[in-house]
């Protein structure tokens, strides 16, 4: 595949993140619309709000190249691979609960490849892949050898395409050794059940914990749960509505992580919890300011350990 952009010599990064571009057609009671999204892009977003340095690798079809502008925020490095098709999905939120949907595929791009990542340097790697097989155990290992953290979105491992409809599959043979290679592992509710049997997310969590990953980021309808140095920290959603709620895990992680480079995760999950708030008030990549999150976090987390946060630059 040809990168979509010249080649040019990488300065290091502050985190990186890895992931397909999709073409999302959403479905809700409110109606439908089509927006263009992957993780990567949700992600970035939110770190770029901490002032990061920022990088994007992503793959998708050269006719979709054009979309890419409208995703990225200013200073965002974009590494983007030429594929024979982009990945489309439609998300059909029957209810407004955003963690019941249903998700079907119509095409799938090429899974990324080692040599992909090769010229990126990163401290900290995003992995927010859409489908199992997208990013394989060979990229993790490679990162990993590098010495980066890594954080991983459990639904691009946990979900497989089946017949044209996407599914939650439990049964997942490179289970225990992508866990073992993973710093901060992300879940929702479903997606904790269906890895660990349980309902309790505070049970689920341990259990995670207990293949490898350091920290825990599980989000609900009402909020995210952060597991971390053996310690509960959580922190509500207080999103105005939902208009915006496709790519809130997406957001969550990613706000998470970057907060990490900078705060304790007592403060971290405050932060990840009103960045997703944000994004979820509008639908695409969150579009707002670190001064924005702070004005959040004074107005509604006071309870929750807002009142003392501090900024850490």
């Amino acid at each position: 595949m040809n990168d979509l952009r010249p080649a040019q010599s990488i300065a290091p990064f502050d985190i990186a993140f890895l992931g397909q571009y999709t073409k999302d057609r959403i479905i809700s009671p409110a109606g439908m619309h089509v927006v263009d999204g992957g993780a990567c892009f949700h992600g970035s977003a939110a770190a770029a709000a901490l002032d990061l340095r920022v990088a994007v690798v992503t793959r998708l079809a050269a006719e979709d190249a054009a979309r890419l502008a409208a995703l990225l925020r200013p200073g965002i490095y974009l590494k983007a691979i030429a594929a024979a098709q982009s990945t489309c999905l439609e998300l059909r939120y029957p209810s407004g609960n955003p963690d019941e949907r249903i998700l079907s595929v119509s095409s799938v791009a090429e899974p990324f490849e080692p040599g992909d990542i090769e010229d990126i340097e990163a401290l900290v790697w995003s992995i927010g892949a859409s489908i199992r097989g997208e990013v394989g155990l060979d990229i993790l290992k490679a990162l990993k050898r590098r010495g980066a953290r890594i954080g991983l979105d459990a639904q691009g491992f946990v979900r497989v395409v089946r017949n044209s409809t996407l599914i939650h599959e439990a049964a997942w043979p490179e289970k225990e050794e992508v866990l073992a290679l993973t710093d901060v592992l992300k879940a929702d509710i479903v997606e904790a059940e269906l890895l660990t049997g349980t309902k309790d997310l505070r049970r689920a969590a341990r259990e995670l914990a207990a293949f490898g990953p350091q920290e825990l980021v599980l989000t609900h309808g009402d909020g995210v749960l952060v597991y971390a140095e053996g310690r509960y920290f959580e922190a509500p959603f207080k999103a105005k509505n939902l208009a915006g709620r496709s790519g809130r895990g997406d957001t969550c992680l990613a706000s998470y992580l970057s907060a990490r480079m900078i705060m304790e995760p007592s403060e971290a999950t405050i932060w990840a919890a009103a960045l997703t708030s944000l994004k979820m008030e509008a639908p695409g990549p969150f579009s707002g300011t670190k001064e924005d999150v702070l004005r959040a976090i004074e107005t509604h987390y006071r309870a929750h350990g807002g009142d003392t946060f501090r900024l850490s630059f």
